[in-house]
């Protein structure tokens, strides 16, 4: 008998996270939110960490909802019923009128039965009852993957890590943008006039141009130096990262020869991007997770 092996695809390093989540937003087999997304896609990859999910399940069951990632219904009940402690999850809808509602009622080992519901007068205080999209199409459906939320949400938080489902997120209006923080790379102050320039000797004309190319490759690694020292967050840091700007950037001095000074310059860099991402974006480590190892 032959035991077939797979291959992990989960990134360990922060060079390979962002390969990695690069090579994904180019391909055709990532949902839309992914499409072109790397930064996405790598906040996607690492949340399915958080709740123990890998890359590609990850990109298949996180949905970016108004800038916040969230998980499907079914997900997050698969994710729950695999808990070690759970002893069982019913669900279903009953009543008639206002009264009819959706109910979950989840059961974690060792503790009594905690039952959730969600009815037809929550859905109209709420403001959902015939909204348009699934709430007018499949009202009893919607307000049972509400209860449910609600049940394993308060029951398992510790399987969840505080992920929403995405039903759930997508009825929440959307929060009106913040200004950005800083300006891109690539953007240009306004110029109210440019000075005459003198026509350059033609003997002259290559040693300026490769002058002004290696001064706007100093300024770029300048610029996004000086936005990394401005990063305070997760969301700080994904922003350089997804920048086009920045992308190109950093794929021109990983072109670089070695040993020269442009690829120099792009590995100090990349020591830069990946120190925050260990210091940002590495989940912390559940203390009470670490106190059973600690007692095991």
């Amino acid at each position: 008998m032959t035991t077939q092996r797979t291959v992990s695809l989960a990134p360990t390093t922060f060079q390979e996270a962002i390969r990695f989540s690069e090579m994904l937003a180019n391909s055709d087999m990532v949902p839309k939110d992914y499409k072109g997304r790397p930064a996405n896609v790598m906040v996607a990859i690492q949340w399915g960490a958080e709740v123990g999910l890998s890359p590609l399940q990850a990109l298949s069951n996180i949905a970016i909802v108004n800038g916040r990632p969230s998980l499907w219904g079914d997900a997050a009940l698969a994710l729950v019923r695999g808990h070690p402690a759970c002893s069982g999850v019913r669900e279903g809808v009953e009543g008639e009128g206002e009264a009819r509602h959706g109910w979950c009622e989840v059961i974690r080992r060792g503790e009594q039965p905690q039952r959730r519901t969600f009815s037809v007068a929550d859905a109209k205080n709420a403001g959902l009852w015939g909204k348009q999209g699934p709430w007018s199409q499949y009202p009893d459906r919607m307000m049972q993957l509400r209860a449910r939320g609600f049940a394993i949400r308060d029951v398992f938080p510790d399987a969840l890590r505080g992920v929403i489902t995405t039903e759930e997120a997508q009825d929440i209006p959307a929060e009106p943008l913040p200004p950005a923080r800083g300006a891109t790379i690539d953007a240009e102050p306004q110029r109210a006039s440019e000075p005459r320039r003198e026509p350059i000797p033609g003997g002259m004309v290559e040693h300026v141009q490769g002058q002004q190319q290696r001064r706007t490759m100093r300024d770029l690694i300048a610029d996004v130096e000086q936005r990394l020292d401005a990063v305070v967050d997760a969301p700080d840091l994904l922003a350089v990262i997804d920048d086009p700007a920045v992308r190109k950037l950093r794929d021109t001095l990983r072109q670089a020869e070695p040993g020269t000074a442009k690829a120099d310059a792009g590995s100090a860099l990349e020591d830069r991007f990946s120190a925050l991402y260990q210091r940002l974006m590495t989940p912390p480590v559940d203390m009470a997770d670490a106190e059973m190892e600690d007692v095991a």
